[in-house]
């Protein structure tokens, strides 16, 4: 310790070294260290930048029963994370950003790991990369991104004494000029903050839902990809509350309005000597009908076969299955299909003309109520699942399965995706591959938060589920 107030910074590298010459380079006062929890809450703790050094070595501590707390903050009983217990919260310094909405301070992600710094077992990002790094060992590379949806409007008072309502800032129509006029202050605020933060955005348009929008980055590794869709949904609400406005990427933050998905695309590449993603386009076959692989279709097979369980991790709130419901565009069946929008997972056809174009997965049955890590790392396991065992996923389905009879629909194996949280967390506890990855400790606290939050919200009326989920995601 040398003399003064401030501990000597440990030998940390370069990345580190870096990362404290960036906060320092942009005024920044404090660093926000920050997890996804089993709740699918964004939370965190920060350092004062003269700190930074030696608490990217350390970690900030932390209690082990915050991975036991629900959405609504009541922590559950789980054995290994209990008042008795300590983590740290350690952050990547590759991550670090400046946070354009909020002036002085930044974020890191942070990793959850022991004291000695080896990995916790109840840490959502350690379980993604272990998830790459299965389909590293295999020669893979997983290129993915979250297609957010989100509505703006504002916290109003019930008119009828009930919970606050969140009012869309708009009546407009799906994409419709007008919808880009009433939102374009707002609009521009964030896609100028998720570019400042190097998430590159492609697409912006007013969506089906009054106040909807979609606002659409680039994709990235894997694990980038779930630490951009963590700082995705920081910056649409942090630029929403300093205009006075509130943005909500609940899955139905407003019952009889279009639900916002968060679809996730992915892409399969060999994996490069350094673990990034390489040049070879695993997916791609251009003799195929749809222009996709065997090792594609096996990857489907995988997604499909542990669809019931897969969905407890992407769609991890009672409120997303009011999303997931036939003819909602969400998906609603275990079916695939060539650009079929009402297809559990999409091939997603290529542009012509564009080489950067390939074919990818798109798979519906995802929200931002999600936890990302969990969401992502299931998704990969059960993809690999299907490469590794030969999983054929059956006949492509190019209708909606929706207007298919009953008959139809067990011809083509599309099964009714979990109408609950609770039977999706019955169908995930059934998972044997799904739960031996999730781990024990993991797995154990993500079904005791999930089964109170369905306890809970089971014995409310949708208003009160609605103003609950918008005002924390």
């Amino acid at each position: 310790m040398t003399t003064g107030d401030t501990p000597a910074p440990d030998s940390t590298g370069d990345v580190a070294q870096d990362a404290v010459a960036t906060a320092q380079s942009h005024g920044l006062e404090l660093i926000r260290f920050l997890y996804a929890d089993h709740g699918g809450i964004i939370r965190g703790k920060s350092t004062a930048t003269g700190f930074l050094a030696p608490r990217i070595a350390s970690g900030i501590g932390h209690t082990v029963a915050m991975m036991a707390m629900s959405m609504l903050d009541t922590l559950q009983p789980v054995q290994g994370m209990g008042p008795v217990g300590e983590i740290r919260i350690k952050p990547d310094p590759t991550t670090l950003v400046a946070l354009p909405y909020a002036p002085g301070a930044g974020a890191m992600l942070a990793d959850q790991v022991m004291a000695d710094g080896a990995p916790w077992g109840g840490c959502a990002r350690t379980f993604l990369k272990d998830a790459v790094g299965a389909l590293a060992a295999e020669g893979y590379a997983l290129t993915a991104a979250f297609e957010p949806e989100f509505t703006l409007g504002r916290r109003e008072p019930d008119p009828d004494d009930g919970p606050d309502r969140l009012v869309p800032i708009d009546d407009s129509l799906c994409y419709s000029a007008t919808g880009f006029h009433q939102a374009h202050d707002y609009v521009m605020d964030v896609v100028q903050a998720l570019n400042a933060q190097d998430l590159r955005v492609e697409h912006y348009y007013p969506e089906l839902g009054h106040g909807q929008q979609e606002i659409s980055i680039r994709h990235a590794p894997a694990l980038r990809a779930a630490d951009n869709h963590v700082l995705y949904r920081e910056t649409v609400r942090g630029v929403a509350f300093r205009r006075g406005l509130w943005a909500s990427l609940a899955p139905k933050p407003i019952a009889d309005q279009a639900g916002n998905g968060a679809h996730l695309h992915a892409s399969l590449t060999n994996v490069a000597a350094d673990g990034s993603p390489g040049g070879t386009l695993v997916f791609a076959d251009p003799n195929d009908q749809y222009g996709l692989s065997e090792t594609g279709y096996r990857f489907i097979g995988g997604l499909l076969a542990h669809l019931p369980g897969l969905v407890a991790l992407t769609c991890g709130t009672v409120n997303s299955y009011r999303r997931l419901q036939p003819q909602f565009w969400s998906s609603a069946y275990t079916v695939y299909g060539m650009d079929n929008r009402e297809a559990a997972v999409r091939i997603c056809s290529p542009l012509r003309g564009d080489p950067s174009s390939s074919v990818n997965l798109e798979f519906k049955p995802s929200d931002s109520s999600a936890n990302p890590y969990l969401a992502l790392g299931g998704f990969i396991h059960a993809g690999l699942d299907g490469v590794r065992r030969g999983l054929s996923p059956g006949a492509a389905v190019n209708v909606d399965p929706a207007t298919l009879s009953d008959a139809e629909r067990e011809a083509v194996g599309a099964r009714r995706l979990p109408e609950t949280l609770s039977d999706a967390l019955d169908a995930l506890e059934a998972d044997k591959l799904l739960m031996d990855a999730l781990g024990p400790l993991r797995s154990a606290a993500y079904l005791a938060v999930k089964r109170a939050e369905a306890a809970t919200f089971a014995s409310t009326d949708a208003a009160f589920e609605c103003f609950q989920h918008f005002i924390r995601f």
